[in-house]
C-alpha cells in the first residue's frame, strides 16, 4: 500500500490498482483415513464423489447442429455450499452400502489466496497504474525513480521493487534493436558504395540521413507524442526512405552528366525530372500512415515517419543538390575534372 501511495502521489499517474485481492473463503474437508479404510473406501473414491457433487461429471453429450454440448450432472447449488448438506452426502462403501460423508470427514471454513502471481518463480505483488494522456511511461518512471528507490531501501531483506510492464519491455526491445544498428550501418554504406562508387556521394547521403530528425522532432512536439520505442522504429524506417530518395536523385544526376552536360545543368534537369516522383512518393507514404496516426500504440511511429519524410524530401531537393554542385564542380580550363 505504501508503494501505491508513492505512485499515486505523482500527478501524471491514473487509476492505481493492484493484482491481488482479499483472501477468499473456502470449505476445507478433512477425511479421517482410519474410518474411511474401515468402511472400505479410499481417498480417490471420496474425491470422485465430491468432484461429481460439487464440480460435476460429464455423463453424456447432446448435438446441436455441428456442436457437441456436454451434459454435466452435479448436485444442486444449495447442496454444494452448505456444510450441513455436504455432511449428508452419501458416499458408496463396500458391500453396496452408502455412508454419509459426515461419518468419516470433518468440515471447516478456511481462507485462501484466490490467485498467487509469480515472476521468475518468485511470488510477486504488482502495483499498476495508467499514465496521463500525452505522458510516456518512461517519463513517469523516471520521475518516480527517487521515491521508489527510497521505498526499496526500507524493505526487509528478500524483498525488492522491480520496474516491469511496458517500460521494461520497451527497454529490452530497444537494446535488441540497437545491438544490430552497427551491422545495419555497415551494410547500408556497403550497398551505397556499390551503387554510387564515389566516397563523396556516399558521405553526402550519410550526412543527409540525420537531417530527417528535424521533421521527426517537429512532428512529435506538434502532436504531443513521446519519443519511445515505436517512434524509434519509425526513425529507422525513415532512414531507408531518405537514402533511397538521395540515391535516386544522385543516380539521375550522374546519368545526365554522362551525356556531357555540365554539373549545374545536370543538377537542375535531374531535380526537374525527379521532383514530382519524389514528392508524390512522400505524399503517398504520408497518406498511407494517416489511418494509424490517431492510434495510441502506432501513432508516434506514424507521426515520426510522416514529419521526417516530408522535411527530408525538401532537404533532398535543396540541401543535397546544393552540396552536390559544390563537391562536383566543373573543371576549370587547364585543370583535370574531379572524377579523373
Amino acid at each position: 500500500m505504501a508503494l501505491a501511495g508513492v505512485i499515486a502521489a505523482n500527478p501524471h499517474t491514473r487509476d492505481v490498482h493492484f493484482d491481488w485481492i482479499e483472501p477468499a473463503r473456502q470449505i476445507s474437508i478433512r477425511v479421517d483415513q482410519d474410518r474411511a479404510r474401515r468402511l472400505g473406501m479410499t481417498s480417490a473414491q471420496v474425491a470422485s464423489v465430491l468432484n461429481t457433487a460439487i464440480t460435476g461429471t460429464t455423463v453424456s453429450q447432446m448435438r446441436d447442429d455441428i456442436y457437441l454440448i456436454p451434459i454435466v450432472a452435479r448436485a444442486d447449488e444449495r447442496d454444494r455450499i452448505s456444510i450441513e448438506r455436504l455432511a449428508t452426502l452419501q458416499v458408496p462403501a463396500s458391500g453396496g452400502r452408502t455412508v454419509a460423508l459426515g461419518q468419516f470427514a470433518s468440515f471447516a471454513y478456511d481462507q485462501e489466496q484466490p490467485l498467487l502471481w509469480r515472476r521468475d518463480r518468485v511470488p510477486t505483488l504488482t502495483v499498476l497504474a495508467d499514465t496521463a494522456p500525452g505522458i510516456s511511461p518512461e517519463a513517469v518512471v523516471e520521475q518516480l525513480a527517487d521515491g521508489i528507490a527510497a521505498f526499496d531501501a526500507g524493505l526487509d531483506p528478500g524483498y525488492e521493487v522491480i520496474v516491469a510492464g511496458t517500460v521494461a519491455e520497451s527497454a529490452e526491445s530497444q537494446s535488441s534493436v540497437f545491438a544490430v544498428i552497427p551491422v545495419m550501418l555497415f551494410l547500408m554504406v556497403t550497398l551505397l558504395m556499390i551503387q554510387l562508387r564515389d566516397f563523396r556521394d556516399v558521405a553526402l547521403v550519410m550526412i543527409l540521413l540525420p537531417l530527417g530528425l528535424i521533421g521527426v522532432v517537429a512532428a512529435l512536439m506538434l502532436f504531443v507524442c513521446p519519443l519511445g520505442f515505436v517512434a524509434i522504429l519509425g526513425i529507422l524506417a525513415l532512414n531507408g526512405m531518405i537514402a533511397k530518395n538521395a540515391v535516386i536523385l544522385i543516380t539521375q544526376i550522374s546519368e545526365e552528366r554522362a551525356t556531357g552536360m555540365p554539373v549545374r545543368d545536370a543538377v537542375i534537369k535531374a531535380a526537374s525530372n525527379r521532383f514530382r516522383p519524389l514528392l508524390l512518393n512522400a505524399l503517398s507514404t504520408v497518406l498511407g500512415l494517416m489511418p494509424i496516426a490517431p492510434t495510441l500504440f502506432w501513432g508516434p511511429m506514424a507521426f515520426a515517419t510522416m514529419g521526417g519524410l516530408l522535411v527530408a524530401t525538401l532537404l533532398t531537393l535543396v540541401f543535397l543538390l546544393t552540396v552536390y554542385t559544390m563537391l562536383h564542380r566543373d573543371p576549370v580550363a587547364g585543370r583535370p575534372p574531379d572524377d579523373v
